[in-house]
């Protein structure tokens, strides 16, 4: 009999089963495929690999803006696959270790959910039965599509096939202008190849700062993405030339498309509805205090919860908070307001709190600030003038909201992260020093002005 069983080996499945060694708890962790999740096999760590080798392929390109004479970059698209795939290797096997470390017991097979435990089903069909007083749904999401856009793994792909391309795509429509789709289009175009991103509703990144989005897009027309918002397309042609994408009147030819309309959860027939847990359009519902289903003993965390964010960095703190509450009964939730969203294109955007727009939406009486880079040294010597720094805070109160787009966003973000998490005043954050010459001095900046005080 087991403390706890997880089904799942994501980031909320696998961070659950590490913290437990906190608490002597004994754990079972069921992953049908290679523990890590779609963050570290399919989602963050093999696409910020391959962006983070586009990023040094548009340095090099640039290199002469910085005096450095150096031949036009070409690119190695097998190296670079071969290198993404040594990343994620590196990290499942380190990651394998660890758990073997803290003890867990890691069962190879298809878990569901079942009266006192779990019951896993082998890649031949032979089953067992894993007992336990707890257990955490930790199965994840997939890909969804759309109506006219079968997915085949060829010429219409989601980004779990993308991740593998064997060669450089020319040509590629991608459907969606979320944070999957923004993130491909900036790594596809920074290596040459012609993109068009489509996106149903008017702005990109939906529901992100639009200031922040603004200079994203700046930056996307400069690299010759044609960006379609507010447009949506009809069913995908396969033809000679490749595949023929609609959108109104008009059509474009590519030779793949991209479908990054978003994620589903993975909870069907994992025995929910035997066990009489509360859904919500195949969302799990969750206390968010606990992390507690509807049933008592049976918890949920990362991408299957109802109405909590879907990044891995989330899930590990859900994680957290189930463990928490398995072994001391106490409530230990997790602050969501304070959790940091990156979208690791060039430049990044990242923000935390509420947003300006929520912030309006709620009649709160706010004070919104703002900095540029254009005038912060160290953008102007790395040549990302660019970007900007919001600073959402109540009317003589505390800073509820933060938005960056710069390339270091997502590093930047952390600071304000606190701010927004400890309730800071502005004339409070204001008062630490950044050092000089740094881009992150634009923070300090903003949070100078919004206390009432600013310098430049």
């Amino acid at each position: 009999m087991y403390d706890v069983a997880i089904i799942g080996g994501g980031p909320g499945g696998y961070a659950a089963a590490l913290y437990a060694h906190n608490f002597g708890l004994s754990v079972a962790l069921v992953e049908k495929d290679s523990v890590g999740g779609t963050c570290l096999l399919r989602g963050c760590i093999p696409a910020k690999t391959w962006l983070q080798t586009a990023e040094v392929f548009s340095t090099v390109a640039r290199a002469a803006e910085f005096g450095v004479e150096a031949s036009s970059p070409s690119l190695n698209w097998a190296a670079a696959l071969a290198r993404k795939q040594k990343v994620v290797d590196g990290l499942v096997r380190g990651l394998s270790g660890l758990l073997k470390a803290r003890k867990v017991d890691v069962i190879d097979g298809y878990g569901r959910l079942v009266d006192g435990g779990v019951e896993v089903t082998d890649g031949e069909g032979g089953t067992q039965r894993i007992e336990a007083r707890n257990v955490i749904v930790a199965t994840g999401s997939v890909p969804s599509s759309i109506p006219g856009y079968a997915i085949d793994g060829e010429r219409i792909v989601t980004s779990d096939e993308a991740l593998d391309w064997e060669r450089q795509p020319n040509r590629v429509a991608i459907i969606g202008g979320g944070v999957i789709g923004c993130e491909f289009a900036s790594l596809l175009s920074d290596v040459g190849s012609e993109v068009y991103l489509f996106e149903a509703l008017e702005q990109l990144l939906p529901g992100t700062d639009p200031d922040a989005v603004k200079v994203l897009e700046r930056t996307f027309k400069k690299k010759g993405v044609k960006i379609h918002t507010g447009t949506f397309v009809g069913p995908a042609e396969i033809t000679s030339d490749g595949v023929k994408v609609p959108f109104g009147d008009e059509a474009v030819t590519v030779d793949v498309v991209l479908v990054a309309v978003g994620r589903a959860p993975v909870t069907q027939d994992i025995g929910l509805e035997e066990a009489g847990i509360t859904t919500d359009r195949g969302f799990i519902v969750v206390d968010l205090e606990t992390m507690m289903t509807s049933k008592p003993g049976v918890y949920a965390v990362g991408d299957v919860v109802a109405g909590t964010p879907q990044l891995a960095h989330a899930g590990f703190a859900e994680g957290i908070s189930a463990i928490t509450h398995i072994a001391t009964g106490v409530a230990a939730p997790v602050d969501f307001k304070s959790i940091p969203l990156v979208v690791y294109t060039h430049p990044e955007i990242a923000t935390v709190g509420i947003s300006e727009a929520q912030a309006r939406e709620e009649g709160r009486d706010i004070v919104v600030t703002s900095h540029g880079m254009r005038g912060v040294g160290r953008s102007i010597i790395k040549g990302e003038v660019g970007g900007t720094v919001k600073v959402i805070a109540e009317k003589d109160g505390p800073i509820i909201g933060a938005a960056v787009a710069d390339p270091g966003a997502g590093d930047m973000i952390h600071e304000l992260m606190y701010a927004v998490g400890w309730e800071a005043l502005p004339e409070e954050a204001a008062a630490f020093i950044h050092a000089h010459p740094t881009v992150s001095e634009a923070i300090g900046e903003t949070l100078l002005s919004a206390a009432g005080t600013s310098l430049h």
